[in-house]
């Protein structure tokens, strides 16, 4: 219930935040007597869209530690704690990145990382996982966490998901005006868009979102096949890296906050598998195998 809330509360804030922005700037004034001012509503597209995924990202950060519960370690208080910052800041060093924060959180076995920039980051682990591996396993999870961070993930997913939702808010508003617009072709005396607008507006706005969100999913599965890459390029060879994934495979990966899923090192796949951050287990270990 406390991530449900955290979610909705953050989406709420970050909306309020741009529909002020759009007010101030002008360019929620793009509908006018004389139609759509195209210009104008590509900049509140670009506005709304951008925004929102680069507010997110900023915020990632605090919002991954209150969703999660993470604690960062800063005084190490036993020897598995102290193992994990040591092992962070020798990949790190090797990934040539900023020493990330780590952190431990309770939950079943998974890892993420997050932050706003490769020198301002995150890795975390669950207790799950650190009871559930062995050693080697726990640090080929954290390379391919460090990996992500040294691949730039977080902000190029952060540009993807800017660009599908400028699309998104772009195209239901075109279609919107198009549809009003024929409703009331016969209606002289209206003025404005109507409810076909509104309508339209928000259906599109869900359909055009699921296909976008497709496309992301897509560039998130590619990710993780570089990630496991990199996780076997920090430590030299891929057989750990492969060894974690069985383990992955055959055990209940635990479940992240959505807006965190896209950065564990497991997801689920299935029948939605279009819509799965993460690439099935198995194609993955293959990946990793045939490199």
């Amino acid at each position: 219930m406390k991530r449900v809330i955290l979610f909705l509360a953050t989406n709420v804030a970050i909306m309020l935040v741009l529909s002020v922005s759009a007010s101030l700037l002008g360019v929620n004034r793009f509908l006018t007597s004389n139609g759509l001012n195209l210009g104008m509503l590509l900049a509140f597209a670009a506005l709304m869209g951008f925004g929102g995924a680069f507010i997110s990202l900023l915020i990632s950060k605090p919002i991954a530690k209150w969703s999660t519960g993470a604690r960062v370690i800063e005084q190490p208080s036993n020897s598995t704690e102290q193992w994990l910052l040591n092992t962070v800041a020798a990949q790190a060093q090797k990934a040539g990145i900023g020493i990330p924060e780590v952190a431990i959180y309770e939950g079943e076995p998974n890892a993420f990382a997050t932050g706003a920039t490769k020198n301002s980051s995150l890795v975390a682990v669950s207790t799950g996982l650190l009871q559930s591996m062995n050693q080697d396993e726990v640090e080929a999870v954290l390379a391919h966490e460090v990996a992500h961070i040294a691949n730039g993930d977080m902000v190029t997913l952060t540009l993807i998901q800017g660009v599908v939702n400028t699309f998104v808010i772009f195209l239901a508003r075109i279609v919107g005006y198009f549809v009003d617009s024929m409703l009331r072709k016969n209606d002289e005396e209206s003025s404005g868009p109507g409810i076909g607008y509104m309508v339209t507006v928000v259906v599109c706005e869900i359909v055009f979102g699921i296909l976008a969100s497709i496309i992301v999913a897509w560039f998130s599965r590619q990710r993780e096949f570089r990630a496991d890459r990199g996780a076997a390029t920090i430590m030299g060879r891929a057989q750990p890296m492969v060894a974690a994934l069985r383990r992955l495979g055959g055990i209940a990966e635990g479940e992240l906050p959505k807006n965190m899923s896209a950065f564990g090192i497991s997801g689920k796949g299935g029948a939605l598998a279009l819509f799965s951050s993460h690439p099935p287990i198995e194609e993955r270990i293959a990946a990793l195998q045939s490199r």
